[in-house]
């Protein structure tokens, strides 16, 4: 996340705040806790970041009528101009990694990446039923 810091620190937006942006530009609004997940961040944290992007201009809440528990979370104007003005950079860094990393290496990355993020560590734990090395408990 280095190059990535590097990149925002010219607009003051932290890389939490670049990956809500990203996440509201790819997928259109979201409900909070869809936009935690996709975005890799605690419901908490998110909930924290909101009104301060609010305040900035990037994003914009909503209440859906039918169902007044839920916010929405939308980009703004302001947000996607952002996310355009650090896009070509943004690019290039991935380029960058992709070809010292390799194509196909990057790939399972975000393979197993995506695979870790879908566990569910809250209930339990369930010991001996995960395979792979490294993975599970320890041979007697």
């Amino acid at each position: 996340m280095g190059p990535i810091r590097d990149m925002l620190a010219s607009s003051g937006v932290n890389e939490q705040k670049w990956r809500i942006l990203r996440v509201l530009q790819e997928q259109g609004p979201l409900e909070l806790s869809q936009v935690a997940s996709e975005a890799c961040l605690l419901l908490s944290s998110l909930t924290r970041m909101v009104r301060p992007m609010e305040d900035e201009g990037l994003i914009v809440r909503s209440t859906p009528p039918e169902d007044r528990r839920k916010t929405v979370v939308a980009i703004t104007a302001a947000g996607e101009r952002l996310v355009r003005a650090h896009s070509g950079q943004s690019q290039a860094i991935f380029e960058q990694i992709e070809l010292q990393f390799g194509a196909e290496r990057l790939e399972q990355l975000l393979d197993l990446l995506q695979d870790l993020q879908s566990l569910d560590l809250r209930g339990p734990p369930h010991v001996g039923t995960q395979t792979g090395p490294g993975i599970g408990p320890s041979p007697a």
